[in-house]
């Protein structure tokens, strides 16, 4: 039984992949976390996001620990592994479709591309993309229900939401916003789910997609305050219609600042960017680090 009300002592997150090292805006986040969770009386916690069992290393997490510790964090014991709890992510997504919300979408990238090309082609205008710049799931209600139907389409290697259908049994929906959005948005602000199309539950190498993974997460741990970055403001929006359709309580968000390189791009592990670990190696101490992030030092 996952929570549903909010733990009166406030409670704080940070929840890295473990498929590369750390870098600096990682570093940002982590440690807003934990000097908020410091100033409030709160716990802070480690989450260690495993989903993807073919990318993530248990020497990354290893290093990701080892690094949080030199920074001079400590958090609350054991550190929850995503990889634990796929049973937990399994029973939720059966929820989903019991309530005639989850369904498997048996078609393939190339068939989604085409069929994006095909609209697009057809009509001279860009296809709708969700935040994320991904083109919506082009297939129709029609589809939908015929692929929850068939037999065939149970062996799916994808499961999707079925959102039209989740926004119909939710009222509209709010989040508390402590941080900003991308143009300034703050305080109370509405959730805009259908802009993401038919979201992706599961697929058939993980029992579970971020969004619903990061819902029973919070709810599991008790997360009162999701502290977390920017990119990932609008995918509140999911988030707060997936905890409303499975009864979990609603963290309150703040989405900081991104650390950027000298082009302005957003600091990501795929593209190589400098690791804590390298900056250590060269002589910066946890000071520095916070001095580059915009940190004051911190207090004893």
């Amino acid at each position: 039984m996952l929570p549903t009300a909010r733990p009166a002592r406030p409670v704080f997150r940070f929840a890295p992949s473990p498929n590369g090292d750390l870098h600096l805006g990682h570093a940002y986040s982590a440690l807003l976390n934990f000097d908020l969770a410091r100033q409030t009386g709160g716990r802070f916690l480690v989450r260690i996001e495993d989903i993807d069992t073919g990318r993530c290393r248990p020497q990354f997490e290893a290093r990701i620990l080892e690094d949080l510790a030199w920074l001079g964090l400590s958090w609350e014991e054991p550190v929850h592994r995503q990889s634990e709890h796929f049973d937990r992510y399994r029973a939720a997504l059966a929820r989903l479709d019991a309530l005639g919300l989850a369904y498997p979408a048996r078609a393939s990238r190339k068939a989604i591309a085409d069929a994006v090309a095909a609209e697009e082609a057809t009509t001279g205008t860009p296809y709708p993309r969700d935040p994320d710049g991904a083109p919506l799931y082009p297939f129709g209600e029609e589809d939908r229900r015929e692929a929850r139907n068939s037999a065939l389409g149970k062996e799916s290697s994808v499961m999707r939401l079925f959102m039209a259908a989740a926004i119909e049994r939710t009222p509209p929906l709010h989040w508390q916003e402590e941080g900003k959005g991308p143009d300034g948005e703050s305080g109370l602000v509405a959730a805009r789910p259908g802009d993401w199309g038919d979201v992706v539950l599961a697929r058939k190498d993980a029992p579970t997609s971020y969004h619903l993974a990061v819902v029973i997460d919070d709810a599991l741990q008790g997360v009162t305050h999701v502290v977390r970055g920017r990119d990932l403001f609008w995918s509140t929006s999911v988030h707060r219609l997936l905890q409303v359709l499975l009864g979990l309580p609603a963290p309150i968000y703040r989405h900081h600042r991104l650390i950027l390189d000298d082009t302005g791009r957003k600091l990501a592990k795929s593209q190589g960017d400098t690791a804590l670990r390298a900056l250590r190696e060269a002589g910066a101490t946890p000071a520095d680090i916070r001095a580059m992030v915009g940190f004051p030092v911190a207090r004893a």
